[in-house]
């Protein structure tokens, strides 16, 4: 396999800002010129938090769009996703009526399940085309139910088509958040098994990725699980050897060679 068919997606900026130093792009010209690069190095999507020229994150049209119309005209052919979550706007309903009104779609959008009207969100997402990153938790007091809702909505949604149920990789991947301390997964026969939380899945339907201490953990996880990962500077700001990062591309190198090591 490819390190992009490993790791599936590069954050280019989270909730980061200049302050948390060079590496971190701000505007859209330096997102798109990062995001160049780091496909370059071989990450196989991008993750953008769209912002208005005051940093604030916003799911408004006149925000979003102008960041992908920027980041597909500098020739970011992989698949583009955005956060549609609370980060960007704190109302359920206002959070959906802005998802309904994007002119420029991404491929992707992030839902977070653990936040309230996550499945309308969804649902509405795909209904527009967009395919949905589901965040759950891995461990934590909200994990299990939020991913016990997404189970139940997964379920709901196979009927309609747009789901594509629990091992559809194409229209809904769960992107599970790995804690500091990553779970025990244990090896029944040849293949690799999924943390407790996610058995049942189909290990491609899945992307498994940390933030900041936890994320070469959960890289490391995602390479003996055979599930896709994420990194970029909006997860982590260090490299395994915890020497800052220069730069996205700079981790999608290293992050790329772990996972090969693993797999």
């Amino acid at each position: 396999m490819s390190v992009a068919g490993l790791l599936a997606v590069v954050s280019l900026n989270g909730s980061r800002s200049a302050a948390d130093g060079p590496a971190v792009p701000v505007s859209p010209e330096d997102l798109a010129q990062s995001a160049v690069r780091a496909v370059a190095a071989g990450a196989g999507g991008v993750l953008v938090h769209p912002r208005t020229p005051c940093g604030r994150e916003s799911l408004s049209s006149r925000v979003v769009g102008p960041v992908l119309e920027v980041l597909r005209g500098a020739g970011v052919g992989v698949p583009l996703t955005v956060p549609a979550s609370i980060g960007a706007e704190p109302d359920p309903a206002e959070r959906l009526a802005r998802v309904r009104a994007w002119t420029v779609l991404p491929d992707r959008a992030v839902v977070r399940f653990a936040e309230p009207g996550a499945a309308e969100l969804a649902r509405a997402l795909l209904e527009r085309g967009v395919a949905v990153d589901a965040v759950v938790a891995l461990g934590g007091a909200a994990g299990p139910q939020a991913l016990e809702r997404l189970r139940a909505w997964l379920v709901r949604e196979q009927g309609r088509g747009l789901g594509g149920g629990p091992g559809g990789v194409g229209r809904v991947r769960v992107a599970a958040e790995v804690a500091e301390e990553p779970p025990d997964v244990r090896v029944a026969g040849a293949g690799p098994a999924l943390p407790a939380g996610l058995r049942g899945l189909a290990p491609e339907a899945v992307l498994l990725f940390g933030c900041d201490g936890a994320s070469w953990p959960a890289l490391r996880l995602a390479g003996r699980c055979g599930t896709a990962a994420r990194t970029g500077v909006g997860d982590v700001l260090h490299l395994p050897d915890g020497r800052p990062a220069r730069s996205n591309a700079e981790l999608v190198t290293a992050a790329g060679e772990l996972l090969l090591r693993q797999g």
